[in-house]
C-alpha cells in the first residue's frame, strides 16, 4: 500500500472493454455511478470481439415470441445435466435466473437487437431453443455496438491501457489501481469498487500447461490479451480459484483462414473426417470435447464434409460468408472428386458416407453412436473445410458468488472487488465437457451486470465518504 496520493479518484473502476466489461460499466452507469472503464487494446476486441456475438438464454420475451417455452428451471436443469452435477450450483442458478432478463434489459435498454437465433437448433446440452444472437452481425459487432452505448451513457473509456497493480488495505479493500498506457506512462487512480472483466489465460502458454496440460500443445484462437491478470490479481489479494481445468476447445477452426465453422454445419448433418478418409467421433455429442479427438488424428489437420443443403442453412452466419468469400470451401458434385480435393482415399470416403447414409435411412445410430434425425447426412453436391483443433477460451477463474462478488477461500467476500466473463470461474464444471453453447457471453453479460450493479452500490459509498472529506 502506498501513502501516495492517487491522481484521480472513481467510483466505479471496470477493467476489460469486451462485454462483459461494458455490460458492467453500463449497469453501474445506469444505477447512477461515475465509471472509468480501462482497456488494454487501442480498439478493443477482446474474446467477445473474436466470437459469435451468441447468448444462451432462457424465459426471454423473444422466446416467448416465438412460441418457445422455456424457463430458468430448465436452464438450471441443462446446466447441472451437462456439467454431470460438478459446477457450482449458486452460480448456475444466478445464469439460470439472471441471463434472461440480462438479454431482454439489452435488448430494451440498450436497444441491442439480440433475438433468439432459430436457425441454432437444440444441440450439445441445450434441451431447446436459447441461443440468442444479432443475426447477419458478428462478435465484433457486438462491441462496436457495446462501445456505442458506453459513449451514449457517458462512460469514460481509457483505451490502450493495461492494469499493472492494485493498491489494498489490510482488510483487503481496493484503495486504487496503477494503469500502464503504451507509452510507458504510469497512473495511479483511486476507485469505491473494482470490477475485473479482463479475460481469462488462453493465450497465457505456462497457465494452460499447468492447469489443463493436455491442450498446452493446441492452437490459441482466443485473445492475446487472455494471459491471466485477473487470476494474478485475485491471488494477489487472496482470492479463491475455481474450476481452473475448464475451457471450451473447438474442433472446426478452419485452416489457415483461421475462421470457426459455425456449430450448426454438423448439428445439420456435417460430419468430420480424418486423412484416412473416415470419421472418428460422433460430431453431434459435444461441442467442445469434439476438439480432443480432432487432436489424437494423424497429420495437422481433418475435414468437415458437409453439402450444399447445410452449406445454405448456414449462410446467415458471417463466419460462413467470410469463408465463402475466401474461397475456402472445397466443392464436389461427386465423392471422388471430393476425395481429390480432399487428399484422402475415395473408396474409404464413400464407406464413410455411406455408412452415415444407411443409420439414418434405418432410423438408427451409426457405429459412432449418432443418432440420424432430421439432421440428414451429406449429400451431392457436397462441400468440405479443412480444419484444426484449437482452445478458444478458459472457463475457469476467480472464485465468485451469485451477486459476482470476488470469494476467499474461506468463502468470505472480498470487500469491493467483483469480477466475470473470463476473469470469473463459470459454470461448465471442471474441465471441457461441461460447456454449453454459448455460455461464455451468457456469463459474461450476466456476471456483468450483476458485478455493475453490485459495484454502483459499494462504490455509492465510497463517493459518499470522498464528498464527506472534503
Amino acid at each position: 500500500m502506498s501513502g501516495e496520493a492517487f491522481e484521480f479518484s472513481v467510483p466505479v473502476l471496470v477493467v476489460g472493454g469486451g462485454a462483459c466489461g461494458c455490460i458492467a460499466a453500463l449497469s453501474a452507469r445506469e444505477s447512477g455511478a461515475e465509471v472509468l472503464l480501462v482497456e488494454q487494446d487501442e480498439r478493443p476486441m477482446g474474446s467477445t470481439g473474436m466470437s459469435q456475438g451468441l447468448i444462451c438464454a432462457a424465459g426471454t420475451r423473444s422466446q416467448a415470441e416465438h412460441g418457445i417455452e422455456d424457463d430458468a428451471e430448465r436452464y438450471y436443469a441443462d446446466i447441472i445435466a451437462k456439467t454431470r452435477g460438478q459446477t457450482d450450483p449458486v452460480l448456475a442458478r444466478a445464469i439460470a435466473d439472471h441471463a434472461g432478463p440480462t438479454v431482454d434489459w439489452m435488448v430494451g435498454a440498450l436497444d441491442m437487437p439480440w433475438q433468439l437465433d432459430t436457425g441454432f437448433r437444440p444441440a450439445y446440452g441445450n434441451s431447446t431453443y436459447r441461443v440468442h444472437g444479432w443475426r447477419g452481425h458478428s462478435g465484433q459487432d457486438m462491441v462496436e455496438l457495446l462501445h456505442r452505448r458506453l459513449d451514449d451513457a457517458g462512460v469514460d473509456v481509457m483505451a490502450g491501457t493495461r492494469l499493472s497493480g492494485v493498491e489494498s488495505d489490510e482488510n483487503g479493500r481496493i484503495l486504487g489501481v496503477s494503469l500502464t498506457r503504451r507509452d510507458g506512462s504510469v497512473e495511479r487512480v483511486g476507485c469505491g469498487a473494482l470490477v475485473l472483466a479482463c479475460g481469462g489465460f488462453a493465450a497465457d502458454h505456462a497457465m494452460v500447461a499447468r492447469y489443463m496440460p493436455e491442450m498446452a500443445h493446441a492452437r490459441n484462437n482466443g485473445h492475446e490479451g487472455s494471459r491471466g491478470t485477473a487470476v494474478r490479481v485475485g491471488e494477489q489479494l487472496g482470492a479463491a480459484l475455481g474450476d481452473m481445468g475448464a475451457y471450451q476447445g473447438y474442433a472446426m477452426l478452419t485452416e489457415p483462414q483461421g475462421i470457426p465453422v459455425p456449430p450448426g454445419v454438423p448439428v445439420e448433418g456435417g460430419v468430420l473426417v480424418n486423412m484416412a478418409g473416415e470419421r472418428f467421433t460422433d460430431e453431434t455429442a459435444d461441442i467442445a470435447g469434439m476438439v480432443h479427438p480432432v487432436l489424437r488424428q494423424e497429420g495437422d489437420h481433418v475435414w468437415v464434409v458437409f453439402d450444399a443443403r447445410i452449406e445454405a442453412a448456414a449462410d446467415y452466419i458471417p463466419e460462413m460468408q467470410q469463408l465463402k468469400a475466401l474461397n475456402a470451401l472445397k466443392k464436389a458434385d461427386s465423392i471422388a472428386d471430393l476425395a481429390e480435393a480432399m487428399g484422402v482415399p475415395a473408396a474409404a470416403l464413400e464407406a464413410t458416407l455411406k455408412a452415415t447414409q444407411t443409420a439414418q435411412s434405418e432410423g438408427r445410430a451409426d457405429p459412432l453412436g449418432r443418432v440420424w434425425g432430421t439432421d440428414l447426412p451429406p449429400a451431392a453436391p457436397y462441400r468440405a473445410l479443412r480444419v484444426v483443433g484449437a482452445i478458444f477460451h478458459t472457463q475457469g477463474g476467480l472464485q465468485i458468488d451469485g451477486e459476482a462478488r470476488v470469494l476467499r477461500a474461506d468463502g468470505t467476500r472480498l470487500p469491493n472487488l467483483f469480477a466475470g466473463g473470463g476473469a470469473a470461474r463459470s459454470v461448465s464444471g471442471p474441465s471441457y465437457w461441461g460447456y454449453l453453447p454459448a455460455m461464455g457471453l451468457a456469463t459474461a453479460v450476466t456476471f456483468g451486470r450483476l458485478a455493475g450493479l453490485g459495484a454502483a452500490r459499494v462504490g455509492s459509498a465510497f463517493a459518499e465518504a470522498e464528498l464527506s472529506d472534503r
